[in-house]
């Protein structure tokens, strides 16, 4: 294959490569997208976050999505006993979207590409990046091997990796550093979900609180099939044996609540194991290069940020780059690593304060406060930039503070 010239290479064609690609494109750029998977695939992370919305009607996807016909989400709910925990999009502290989607990630990714396919975006599947060389200006020679083992190099003035689990400039460029979030492990599936209840209750995103350290998520997609997964410590997700499956089943019986809906549904496929998922990079750009999604951090699959982080890196070194390439000076460090980080140390936060305890305290406390609960709604929505909001600004030690507080008042009157 002949060698190809771009402005912007982009590793990835999923949804941070996507709007990364929109943007671009509209701005008139030439941008080429290498995606090592052919489509549609299966992927996880399927809950998205209203703050999302924001970054696919800004580059001119949504409307492609609106025709995918997708279960609508408009709040989280959390279970732990007989206490059930209700977010609601439209209650939440900051202005912004009040609804979201929960998909099955092949056919909404494949729904991305398809449209990028239809206004011109050049996207190579099953093509794969194995070498990259920077020179001192940032320019980039980077080797792609095509679905027949052939080799050919692009040649860019900038690169975004969108590469999800690949992580492939982290790889190559040795920038990957150990995550600070505890080490968790998932077994996750998809079922005919046969026993779906009718109405509000069959359509409920759910995460089913079984202990401080262990969860189950249910995910309904409006196709009929449903998303389960158990998050836990290794040695819980160790403990079951068998195949995928067998383990999965299994585990179902600690869910009061899901174990009769499920036991009897036919898994899709094989069920997936990930073990310590949480993930971290030592930068998060360098000379001609950009990281953003899962390429730069993952938290944890608990509050599903892992698409809107996506999102909202992919737009935001996009806009810098546009800039950058059209000759105007651009603060990376600040524009890019201090804003992205701001929003990933606030989920990071509420992330270590739910395996602490502390955010499962607010969260199941009664009475509810709805101040509280208005203000924690919209971190829960991905509003995470939003410095109006204490649980924002103060979320290093409001969350523990007030978990401390609960406990005490609970220790008072308990001792009565």
């Amino acid at each position: 294959m002949q060698d190809v010239n771009t402005d912007v290479l982009i590793i990835g064609a999923g949804p941070s490569g996507s709007v990364a690609s929109a943007y671009l494109h509209n701005k008139g750029l030439d941008i080429k997208v290498v995606e090592k998977s052919k489509f549609p695939r299966f992927v996880i992370g399927e809950s998205l976050l209203p703050r999302c919305m924001d970054h696919f009607e800004e580059v001119g996807l949504l409307s492609a999505l609106k025709a995918g016909g997708f279960e609508i989400k408009r709040g989280a709910r959390f279970l732990r006993d007989d206490i059930v925990c209700n977010f609601d999009f439209s209650k939440k502290h900051t202005k912004g979207w009040d609804w979201t989607w929960q998909v099955p990630r092949a056919d909404f990714d494949n729904l991305l590409v398809e449209e990028l396919i239809r206004k011109g975006v050049d996207i190579s599947f099953e093509h794969e990046v194995v070498a990259v060389d920077f020179d001192e200006t940032g320019n980039s020679k980077t080797e792609v091997k095509d679905e027949h083992g052939n080799s050919y190099n692009i040649h860019a003035k900038f690169i975004v990796d969108s590469s999800g689990w690949g992580r492939v400039l982290p790889r190559l460029l040795d920038l990957d550093k150990p995550s600070t979030i505890p080490e968790h492990s998932s077994i996750f599936g998809h079922v005919k979900d046969i026993n779906r209840p009718e109405g509000e209750e069959g359509t409920l995103i759910t995460f089913d609180v079984l202990s401080k350290d262990t969860w189950l998520w249910v995910i309904p997609f409006s196709n009929g099939d449903t998303s389960i997964g158990f998050v836990g410590k290794n040695e819980f997700i160790d403990s079951f044996e068998g195949t995928t499956e067998e383990r999965l089943k299994a585990m179902l019986k600690e869910s009061d609540y899901y174990h009769e809906r499920f036991k009897d549904a036919p898994f899709l496929f094989e069920p997936k194991s990930i073990r310590n998922y949480s993930s971290a990079v030592k930068q998060f750009y360098g000379k001609g290069f950009a990281l953003t999604g899962n390429s730069a951090e993952f938290l944890d699959p608990v509050f599903s940020s892992g698409v809107t982080f996506a999102t909202e890196s992919a737009l935001q070194a996009s806009k810098l780059i546009s800039k950058q390439l059209n000759g105007e000076t651009v603060d990376w460090e600040e524009d890019y690593t201090n804003y992205i980080k701001y929003g990933v140390d606030v989920f990071a936060t509420y992330v270590k304060e739910w395996y602490t305890g502390n955010l499962q305290t607010l969260f199941f406390h009664r009475p509810e406060n709805p101040e509280v609960k208005r203000q924690i709604c919209a971190v829960l929505a991905g509003y995470v930039w939003d410095k109006t909001n204490p649980f924002v600004t103060k979320h290093d030690r409001l969350v523990k503070t007030m978990a401390h507080i609960i406990n005490m008042e609970q220790e008072k009157s308990e001792s009565v």
